[in-house]
This record gives structure tokens, C-alpha cells and sequence, in this order.
């Protein structure tokens, strides 16, 4: 059964919790979807994972359609989710509107998400107008990477605490059908979520969320180093390519690879006619 925009809210009705990853090419979006995960979200943190990028930032909006695209080829029950990346909808409404429709349009995405909370609501409204469905993005923002100071928790104050509630009101009404949580302490995430009727999907944010999302070479350990706390490692998937491509290294160097189970004959006497008569 495909899982759409009404999937989240069913969710949200009944208790159900709401499973998210991300997915930036056709071959692992076929095995989320074949995996039953509710949505894909294509993030622009590809910018970081895919592309090698220090930060979002410099991911545009042909990243963003090029990736979204490959996802659409993969995943066929899954909600798939375009992040629109940065200054691609700050600018102004109508910048907003033909963004998003270039998701939905160029990139076969399903909804499109965008960061930032009241500042933003004008562009979810007009958005939603638009008849494409939006997913908000408020707490840790990355795009706002400089003006936060670097990648912090958010809402640990009253006042930071009290302006991410109301956010997440002011969202709802903007028309979102669903607000990703980042980096906030567990209790204001699951304060937020009852406090409104969209679902809400954390990342960092604790498990009073609706939902989850995940980076997925975070939680298949396909990085070397730092490891953001709210990450669970679910298999070391980068240690098992790493070992995987020395032995094939090894393999090709030693001649052991390809063996005569990877080749394909020919008749032994047109080889001969080759060479002129003598087989070799």
C-alpha cells in the first residue's frame, strides 16, 4: 500500500509512529521501499553525505531535482520528500512556488520541505496553495548553520522554548501536513507534538515525536569520526565495504579475480582460427 500525505495523519490519529530516511539514488531507495519505510526524505544534507560539501549550503536546486529524480525511480510505496535547499525559497513567495513545483514537476517528489518556522509561513501557505504538500523543518535549521554559531541544540531556554511552540502552531495553520523536529530536548519535542494535530518527525528530538528520521550512512556507519549523539549505529556497513573492496583489491592484484565461474566461453576451434591456427 503507497504511503501518502494521509498516511502521516492516520499515523498521527492512531498512535502509530511514522518511519523516515534518507535516500539520494535509485538502488537505496528501492531498498527502503521494499524495506515498508513510510517516506523517504531526499535531504540537502547530500550536500554533506553525497557531494562532500562542508555544510547544505552550497547544494542547488539542479542537486536537489537530480537526486529527487533517481529516488522517484526507486521507491514506488513511499512518500518521497524534496528538500528545497538554500535561498531557494527565502527570496520570496513566488520563488517559493516555482521551487517547489520544480520538485514535484522535474523531480517526482511527493511534498517538499523547507527550514525555518513563522519567518517561512507565508511560503508554506502559498505552497500548499499550490496544491504540493509541505513538511516545515524548525529547531536546529542547518541552513542557518551561521547564524546559530555551528550545529547546537535548540530551545533550552523559556523564550527559545516558547518561540519553537509557537512555530509549530503558526505551521499548522500555514497549511504543513508535518514539522521535522531537530536537535531540541526530548521533553519540548513532545510537548510541541501535543500541542498540535500534524504529525511530528525528530531527529535528535527524542522518542514523544510522531515520527523519526534518519541520515542513512549515519545509522549504517558509513563515516569514520564524530557521530551526532542522537545516532543509533544499526550495522557497520561502511567497515564491512571497506573490507569488501581490499579483498577485491587483493583478489585483482593476486589474479585470483575473475576465476573461470566469472568468464565466458568460445569454441576452442574459432580461437585457433584466431591465432592462426595454433591454439594458445
Amino acid at each position: 500500500m503507497s504511503n501518502t500525505v494521509l498516511t502521516f495523519k492516520d499515523y498521527k490519529m492512531n498512535n502509530k509512529k511514522i518511519a523516515v530516511l534518507t535516500a539520494y539514488d535509485c538502488s537505496t531507495a528501492r531498498l527502503m521501499d521494499e524495506a515498508g519505510v513510510n517516506a523517504i526524505l531526499v535531504g540537502d544534507s547530500l550536500g554533506m553525505v553525497v557531494l562532500g560539501y562542508e555544510n547544505t549550503l552550497q547544494v542547488t536546486m539542479d542537486d536537489m531535482i537530480h537526486h529527487t529524480r533517481a529516488v522517484a525511480r526507486g521507491a514506488k510505496n513511499t512518500l518521497i520528500i524534496g528538500d528545497m535547499p538554500f535561498m531557494s525559497y527565502q527570496t520570496s513567495v513566488y520563488d517559493a512556488v516555482c521551487n517547489a513545483g520544480r520538485l514535484v514537476k522535474e523531480g517526482h517528489a511527493n511534498a517538499v520541505k523547507l527550514e525555518g518556522g513563522s519567518v517561512v509561513c507565508p511560503q508554506i501557505k502559498a505552497i500548499v496553495d499550490a496544491s504540493i504538500p509541505v513538511m516545515a523543518h524548525i529547531g536546529l535549521t542547518p541552513q542557518s548553520v551561521n547564524a546559530f554559531g555551528g550545529f547546537r541544540v535548540q530551545g533550552k531556554s523559556e523564550e527559545a522554548a516558547l518561540k519553537l511552540i509557537d512555530s509549530a502552531k503558526e505551521i499548522e495553520q500555514a497549511g504543513a501536513f508535518a514539522i521535522t523536529l531537530e536537535c531540541i530536548p526530548a521533553k519540548l519535542a513532545a510537548l510541541i507534538s501535543q500541542s498540535i494535530s500534524i504529525p511530528t518527525i525528530g531527529i535528535g528530538a527524542g522518542n514523544g515525536c510522531d515520527g523519526q528520521v534518519l541520515v542513512y550512512q549515519d545509522m549504517l556507519g558509513m563515516f569514520s569520526g564524530l557521530t551526532p549523539k542522537f545516532v543509533k549505529s544499526y550495522a557497520d556497513i561502511g567497515t564491512q565495504m571497506k573490507n569488501a573492496f581490499r579483498q577485491y583489491i587483493e583478489e585483482v592484484q593476486n589474479g585470483k579475480f575473475p576465476a573461470s565461474e566469472h568468464c565466458f566461453d568460445i569454441e576452442a576451434a574459432i580461437i585457433e582460427k584466431l591465432y592462426g591456427g595454433e591454439a594458445k
